[in-house]
C-alpha cells in the first residue's frame, strides 16, 4: 500500500457529523452548516446521486425519515429534491454544490461518499470530483466502500481520502475493511473508525506509524475521552473543537 502525508490541517478540527444539527435544525442542512461554522467546526457530510447525476447532501436512500418527500431519493432530479423540506424544518435539500459555495473554504468539509449492493458508486465518484475542480477549500472524501476510495486513488490522486471502518454497524459494509487486498486496493490516506471498535490492534499500529485516525460518531463524555486517548480526529454530534 502507498503511503503519503496528508494535509495537516485533517487532524486540527473536530468535524459537526452531518453539520451541527439540533431542533429544528436539520442534519445535512445549511443551517446545520453554518451553525457548525459559528462554533468553529469542521462540517462532515453525506452525499447521495440524483436521478440527473448531481450528487445530493443526504443520508438516506429513501426520502420519508429525514425529509417531507417520498420514495427513493435518486429517481428525482437535483431540481425537484431542492423542492423538498428536511424534517421539521425551514431547510431544503441541497446539491454539494450549494453547500460549498455556502461553506466558502471557511471550514474544512469530509464528503462520506454512500454506497450499497449493486450501486454504481464510481459515477457518483466521478460527479464529486468534477464539483471539487474548482472549488479552493480544504476537503477530504471517504466511503465505507473501498471501491469508491480506489476510484479516487487511480482517477483523482490529489484528493485526500480516506476509507470508513466498522466492526460493529451492520449497514452492508461491517468489516469491509479487512478483507483482503481492500486497503491495498483503495491506499486510504486515513481512516475514519466506529469509536465502539477502538482500541484494537490495528487502528493502534496505524497511529504509531503516524498515519490519522479519525473518529466517529461522539455521542457522549463517555466516547469523548475514549476518542481523546486513541483517535487523532473527532466526528461527533456536539459542539466543541479539537
Amino acid at each position: 500500500m502507498k503511503r503519503r502525508n496528508p494535509p495537516d490541517w485533517l487532524t486540527k478540527w473536530e468535524y459537526a457529523h452531518r453539520g451541527l444539527h439540533s431542533p429544528g435544525v436539520p442534519e445535512n442542512s445549511l443551517s446545520a452548516a453554518r451553525s457548525a461554522i459559528a462554533a468553529g467546526m469542521a462540517i462532515e457530510c453525506d452525499i447521495q446521486r440524483s436521478l440527473d447525476g448531481e450528487a445530493i447532501v443526504f443520508h438516506d436512500w429513501e426520502l420519508g425519515l429525514l425529509s417531507d418527500g417520498t420514495g427513493l431519493t435518486s429517481v428525482f432530479s437535483a431540481e425537484d429534491l431542492a423542492t423538498i423540506r428536511l424534517r421539521d424544518s425551514d431547510d431544503f435539500i441541497v446539491s454539494l454544490s450549494t453547500l460549498l459555495e455556502e461553506i466558502g473554504g471557511r471550514v474544512p468539509l469530509l464528503i462520506e461518499i454512500k454506497s450499497r449492493r449493486d450501486y454504481d458508486v464510481e459515477k457518483t465518484c466521478a460527479t464529486v470530483s468534477a464539483m471539487l475542480a474548482d472549488y479552493e477549500g480544504k476537503y477530504a472524501v471517504m466511503s465505507f466502500d473501498p471501491k469508491a476510495v480506489a476510484w479516487f486513488a487511480e482517477n483523482a490522486p490529489d484528493i485526500v481520502r480516506g476509507l470508513i471502518c466498522t466492526d460493529t454497524l451492520d449497514l452492508g459494509f461491517r468489516g469491509a475493511w479487512r478483507a483482503s487486498g481492500a486497503l491495498e486496493v483503495s491506499e486510504p490516506d486515513f481512516l475514519a473508525v466506529d469509536i465502539r471498535d477502538v482500541p484494537n490492534a490495528f487502528t493502534s499500529l496505524w497511529r504509531e506509524a503516524g498515519r490519522p485516525l479519525l473518529s466517529w460518531t461522539i455521542r457522549s463524555p463517555a466516547l469523548r475521552e475514549l476518542a481523546m486517548r486513541e483517535v487523532d480526529a473527532l466526528i461527533s454530534e456536539g459542539e466543541g473543537t479539537a
